[in-house]
């Protein structure tokens, strides 16, 4: 063993097969745990480990740290994925996680997707920067600095990428996104709902949302709180 192979095992962490970059803020305690078992975002990635297909186009909505993008490249070999993630001070480390699995076909996009396009919207960022949020008014003594983040309107992304897959976890957003867009494109969707803020009728209206494009739930490859859609079985 020479010293750059001692310096790259210093460098990473190893999860599912992947190189995650260890970050001071970010790859610690718990998260850093859940990655080296390889149960960090398990029922997620249970779930498009199970659908997704060699060949796929992937819209994401919420990319996270990065893990489901490079999961997806690496171990399904989608054709593209475009990422969207509200968190301005994730990206660079997005890109990084791409970078050490050598991902070439994600695109990060730093924005927000709305039913139609508005004014950038504040984003504040945090100590912890996992804790980052568009809420100003929690845990406002660890807030760092405000950020402005782009708003995109989703039907002309989705017209111009027809994506065949979605996955989604925004946080509650889900209830009024999905509902405003037409997702005809896809064949699966992996969606994380959060019950707890959009109550009994946000659920409804995104299981109204994929039923109306055609797909169906599919208790297989769902568990707790993802519930996976398919058009083909």
């Amino acid at each position: 063993m020479d010293g750059s192979d001692g310096i790259e095992r210093n460098a990473f962490l190893r999860s599912r097969g992947l190189k995650i970059p260890k970050h001071p803020e970010l790859t610690t305690g718990r998260v850093r745990a859940a990655l080296k078992e390889g149960t960090y975002e398990r029922k997620e990635c249970d779930a498009v480990m199970r659908v997704v297909r060699e060949g796929d186009t992937v819209l994401e909505l919420g990319g996270g740290m990065g893990y489901m993008s490079t999961l997806l490249a690496v171990k399904k070999k989608v054709a593209k994925i475009v990422t969207y993630e509200a968190n301005p001070s994730l990206i660079d480390y997005i890109k990084s996680v791409h970078a050490a699995n050598d991902v070439t076909n994600v695109e990060v996009r730093n924005a927000l997707l709305a039913p139609e396009k508005g004014e950038p919207v504040p984003f504040y960022i945090r100590k912890n920067f996992l804790a980052s949020s568009m809420s100003g008014d929690i845990d406002t003594d660890a807030i760092v600095r405000e950020e402005k983040v782009e708003q995109q309107a989703i039907a002309p992304v989705i017209d111009a990428l027809k994506p065949s897959v979605l996955v989604c976890d925004i946080e509650g957003a889900e209830a009024e996104l999905l509902p405003a867009a037409d997702w005809s494109s896809l064949r699966v969707a992996i969606i994380e709902l959060h019950p707890q803020w959009i109550g009994q009728s946000g659920v409804q209206a995104v299981f109204d949302a994929m039923h109306k494009a055609g797909l169906t739930y599919f208790p297989k490859a769902s568990e707790a709180k993802v519930v996976t859609f398919r058009k083909d079985w």
